[in-house]
């Protein structure tokens, strides 16, 4: 294994310490916030709303993975939402930008260590199933770990006791009282949402039609190339996790169609952020 396969508490203890102090010094207190979110592709804006806040970027904390991706900031927000202490992502790492699945999943260890339990993930997917549409909310129900099927698992390594087991079950990943929650907010907001299944693949490439027709045989409803280890991570270390998946685009499988490209992604983002920002916004006031 090469010194980024895994990751131990030194490691972790760094770059805690850094936003430590970044937070005492801005705020002279010590309480650190309990929900953390994950902002995809697209999404990013969400941050601005977050009161009082508290930014870090990515390069200034030891070990954190910085994303390479437009609609990625690269900033830790820490501040208030609808009266919860939050910790934002705003943007994330990549397995295909050169990281470890470890690096990748950095962050997660460190929302850990700093008290976080709950973690609300989102990410810009495209739509498998055949009845969404571009714009639609995926609340998420389960995953497929593809990529971790084929030995892409960010929990390979020596396993640490002081986060959870060596071996996880992922039933009911995606916290049941969250996911109540976010679909009760959504029907009373008016906002298009399904319940569904996410896919992730390694990416970078998008998918192409014999990709798509093989994703939704498997009982895939949304892909995506993020999600999931961090759903993995955190849920070895015992935090509740609500999924939530922006539909950027719809894939129909058939030869010819249109390819999915980057800019309809961020461009989603513009009617998703607002859907998304009331469902986040309504979970965080029911906590």
């Amino acid at each position: 294994m090469t010194n980024e396969d895994y990751f131990t508490m030194k490691e972790f203890d760094a770059a805690v310490t850094v936003i430590r102090r970044h937070f005492q010094t801005a705020r002279h207190t010590d309480l650190m916030p309990k929900v953390g979110l994950i902002l995809g592709s697209g999404l990013s804006a969400l941050a601005d709303s977050v009161a009082n806040a508290v930014t870090i970027p990515f390069s200034d904390i030891p070990y954190f993975p910085v994303s390479t991706v437009a609609g990625h900031s690269g900033r830790l927000v820490l501040g208030e939402l609808e009266g919860q202490s939050v910790m934002v992502m705003q943007g994330r790492a990549h397995y295909y930008e050169g990281y470890s699945m470890a690096r990748v999943t950095f962050p997660i260890r460190v929302m850990q260590v700093l008290g976080v339990q709950t973690l609300i993930v989102t990410n810009a997917a495209g739509g498998l199933n055949m009845t969404y549409r571009a714009g639609e909310v995926v609340i998420l129900r389960d995953h497929i770990n593809l990529i971790g099927m084929a030995g892409l698992n960010p929990l390979r390594g020596p396993n640490l006791e002081q986060f959870g087991p060596r071996f996880l079950g992922m039933n009911d990943a995606y916290d049941p009282e969250l996911r109540s929650l976010a679909r009760r907010v959504a029907q009373e907001a008016g906002i298009p949402y399904h319940q569904g299944v996410y896919i992730c693949l390694a990416g970078p490439n998008f998918e192409g039609p014999a990709d798509v027709r093989f994703l939704r045989l498997m009982g895939a409803d949304a892909v995506g190339m993020s999600t999931v280890p961090e759903v993995i991570v955190a849920r070895h270390g015992g935090m509740r996790v609500l999924g939530l998946s922006g539909l950027s685009n719809t894939l129909s499988g058939e030869e010819g169609a249109p390819p999915p490209n980057h800019e309809e992604v961020l461009e989603a983002g513009e009617i998703l952020v607002p859907r998304l920002e009331a469902i986040i916004r309504g979970v965080l006031q029911a906590l």
